[in-house]
């Protein structure tokens, strides 16, 4: 009767495994869209920081993502249990969020004066100068953004199990956050330490070594430039996507816009299939805009009433 018993609950364990297994299959294939957005996102973050100090950033910034991920998991189970309602507006938070830093990047790349740029760069290359103060200001920039791209994620999960009991939401998701961290981290440390193996390997007596070496040392920058780009992009495509989506007016517009997209004799299929993205970038610079514009005028005018009651 014990021996039955055992083996009936370790059926059921089995069956339990199997089912989380099949599900977190699905979520990883949702949540790739997302998840190199994430990569983008946070591998540009330590442009700017000394080559000895990568490594430490980029694990500080994973330690912060456990921590969003310690935080979000049980706030997630707890919002489907008794406040579903609230996943959609947290959402569309995030989204705005997105927007606005994006749109904040884009204005300090072009509206920043040359002598403030040379400044950054010299304070970079000066040995002499203390550069905590501005690895804490990067680490603190990626692990916010982390952990909106950790909210739209846990969600797409939760969308994925709702209907699961606890046991396997709890097991799917945190197999989900687990493997997303260490993986989107583990490559982002790969990726900013290409340059010193291709520094390594140009020393080496093997002359296949040697030009793979120097391929990487001159490649390497022009992957950094170009995730730093990838990841500006991401912030509007993901949060004009949440917001979009979001947002039951502009499903019709979407719908007319990609449909006219895909009439365009000859690429047609091709703009069809990218039209949606392209409006969630544009939708999303928009909003990202307004919000700055909200922001900047909330500082200007509280700044300005905290200065006069002084």
């Amino acid at each position: 009767m014990a021996a039955g018993s055992f083996l009936a609950l370790f059926d059921d364990i089995a069956t339990v495994l199997d089912d989380v297994s099949i599900m977190s299959k699905v979520a990883v294939k949702k949540t790739a869209g997302v998840l190199g957005d994430d990569l983008a996102l946070n591998a540009q973050q330590v442009t700017g920081i000394k080559a000895d100090r990568e490594l430490p950033v980029v694990w500080a910034v994973a330690k912060g993502s456990l921590l969003n991920k310690a935080i979000l998991v049980p706030a997630a189970l707890l919002i489907s249990a008794f406040a579903p309602w609230l996943v959609t507006p947290l959402l569309m938070l995030g989204g705005a969020y997105l927007c606005y830093e994006g749109t904040e990047k884009l204005a300090h790349k072009f509206l920043s004066s040359d002598h403030d740029k040379a400044e950054h760069v010299k304070a970079v290359a000066d040995p002499n100068v203390d550069m905590v103060a501005y690895e804490k200001g990067k680490i603190k920039g990626a692990i916010r953004t982390d952990f909106i791209l950790s909210a739209e994620i846990i969600a797409i999960t939760l969308g994925i199990v709702a209907e699961s009991s606890l046991m396997q939401q709890v097991l799917v998701m945190t197999l989900i956050a687990l493997a997303m961290t260490v993986g989107v981290y583990g490559l982002v440390a790969a990726i900013v330490k290409l340059d010193d193996l291709g520094l390594h390997l140009s020393k080496s007596s093997n002359g296949a070594s040697q030009a793979i070496g120097k391929g990487l040392v001159s490649t390497a920058p022009l992957l950094m430039k170009a995730l730093s780009v990838i990841g500006t992009v991401a912030m509007f495509m993901v949060g004009g996507g949440i917001l979009s989506h979001g947002i039951a007016a502009l499903h019709h517009p979407i719908e007319a816009f990609t449909h006219a997209a895909a009439s365009v004799p000859g690429i047609g299929p091709v703009l069809g299939a990218l039209a949606p993205t392209l409006f969630n970038i544009v939708f999303g610079i928009l909003i990202g805009a307004v919000v700055l514009l909200v922001v900047g005028l909330a500082k200007k005018l509280f700044g300005s009433s905290h200065a006069a009651s002084h």
